[in-house]
Order: structure tokens, then sequence, then C-alpha cells
């Protein structure tokens, strides 16, 4: 029973870890999602963040004025009733309180996520979820270096096998035995687990960077030991430029109608994530090591070098 009890408990132990990751994966890419766009001159009763949530979610929000509560943007439930280029021509918009009303596209605008009119959850759960599998099997491997052997035992010693192996675990300096332990009952066979961490964390920053790339993210996903250009650079940022039309035009489609339709006059842009001084673009480089660094290159000249 007892080994059974030890097997159930590293078992959800492990599960647990799993979960944890993925979690930590999730959020940390659902917020870089959320937190993309600037929304500028919105009415004070609109809540970008939840907005932003809406999008993120269910790929679009519905925004109209209450006659009690004044401007707001919420989660939509289309209707049907589309017209020729299938926009729902009625709407619900809702709450978690209960609030809901009937909306139409004389008094409503939809803001879509992107040109698919979809979400970015699954996309963001697809790569939380591979990059949770490297990050654990980093984790196993890791541990593999410092247990590589596993231990042949009679029955009646596994507890005393055990206790050792905890003081090995621990990383206690000295490990004393007993006479009980012959080397007739007792094995070690070493598994000689190749190190493959590094391999393994090279891939998880290529996928991170593939994420970055999909929301929008300036990254250097470009694996090079010698020097780049600024040409280089910046047809490398090509992808990551790309992935941010779709959904800042979506939004910015929307704007135009609201503030047609209201009287209103926001914006919305894509947050910038270099820094402009001057004439000078701030590139991120990094060196072998992983040591990362900034280096200032002119923006109007054609051959800046960049270390990466």
């Amino acid at each position: 029973m007892a080994k059974r009890n030890g097997q159930d408990r590293a078992f959800w132990e492990s599960g647990n870890m799993n979960n944890a990751t993925y979690a930590q994966y999730y959020r940390r890419l659902t917020e870089l999602s959320i937190s993309m766009f600037k929304w500028e001159n919105l009415p004070e009763t609109v809540d970008p963040r939840f907005m932003e949530l809406a999008l993120f979610s269910q790929g679009q929000a519905v925004f109209f004025e209450d006659e009690e509560m004044g401007f707001l943007c919420l989660q939509n439930l289309s209707q049907g009733d589309f017209d020729v280029y299938r926009v729902p021509k009625r709407r619900r918009a809702f709450a978690a309180n209960g609030y809901q009303v009937e909306l139409n596209e004389s008094n409503s605008v939809i803001i879509y996520n992107n040109y698919l009119r979809t979400g970015s959850m699954l996309d963001v759960n697809m790569f939380a979820a591979r990059l949770t599998e490297i990050d654990r099997t980093i984790d196993v491997n890791v541990k593999a270096q410092k247990t590589p052997v596993l231990i042949s035992c009679d029955e009646n010693e596994r507890l005393s096998m055990k206790n050792l192996y905890m003081q090995y675990d621990g990383n206690q300096p000295y490990i004393f035995g007993t006479n009980d332990m012959r080397g007739d009952t007792v094995k070690v066979l070493k598994t000689d687990a190749p190190f493959v961490a590094r391999n393994l964390y090279d891939l998880k920053v290529q996928y991170w960077n593939e994420a970055l790339t999909y929301l929008g993210i300036s990254n250097t996903n470009i694996q090079k030991k010698e020097r780049l250009i600024s040409d280089e650079v910046t047809r490398a940022m090509g992808a990551t430029i790309a992935s941010r039309y779709s959904r800042l035009n979506a939004r910015r489609e929307a704007v135009e109608k609201i503030n047609k339709m209201f009287g209103l006059n926001i914006e919305v842009s894509y947050r910038e994530d270099y820094r402009e001084l001057d004439n000078e673009v701030m590139l991120p480089t990094g060196s072998e090591d992983g040591d990362v660094t900034i280096v200032a290159g002119n923006a109007h000249t054609q051959r800046t070098f960049v270390e990466v």
C-alpha cells in the first residue's frame, strides 16, 4: 500500500507541475495579447481591458450607447439576419451580472478581433501546450543528469534504498550505508541519459518567438552567429509586422464606424515595442551565451550592423 501511495503522490505532483507550467505560459501569452493595442479617447464608461478580453476569447464585442450608463462595449451574441457581407443585423449585448439588451445595425457596431472574426484563445492555447511540453521535458532531462541510475534491490531493502536516495536527492555531502547492503542483493544500473536540455531550450525559444510573431510582438527569431545588417533585421521582422495588420485593421474599421455613428473621436493603434531616440532605433541583440544587450543604429543607415 505504501508503495502504491508513493507512486500516486509522484503521479499527482507531476500532473500538478504540468498544469502549473501550462497555466503560466497561457497567462503570459494572454496578457501580452490583450495589452498590445492602445485605445485613445474612449468614453470613461468603456473598459479597454474587458473589451480586449472579449475580443481575445470570443473574437467580437459590440459597442453601443445605453440610455442610463452611457457608452458600453460588451460581449456580443449574434442573432442572425445577416447582410450581404455576413454581418449580423441583430445583436445581443450581455454581461456577467445578467445585463442584456437587444441591438441592431442602426444603434451598435460590432468590433471583430481579426479579419477571420475569430478569437486568439485557440492559438494561445496551442502555443502554451507546446511550450509546456518542451519545458517539462527539459525538467525531466535535467533531473536525469542528477539521478542517472536505477537501483535494483530485494523487497525488504526497498525502504533503506529510498532513504538513501532521499539523502542523495537532497544533496547531502555524505551518505552512510549499512552492512546489510551486499553487492549480490543491491545492483545499480546506469541509464546514461544524454543531456539535451540545451537543444530543447533553443527549441523552446523558437516556439516562444513564433508565439510573439503571431501576436505581432518584435522578436529576434534568427539563429545566426555572425553580424546582421539592419536590412536583414527589418526583413526578419516582416512576419511580425504582417501579423499585426489583421487585428489592427479589424479594430480600425470598427472605430471608423463607431465615430461616424456616435460622433466620437476614438483612435486605436498598436503599441510600439521598440525605442526611438532622435534618429536612432534601439534594437535588441543577444550574445552566444544568452546575454542581451542593446545596440543603437541609425534609422536612416542601410548598413547598420547589429551583433546577434
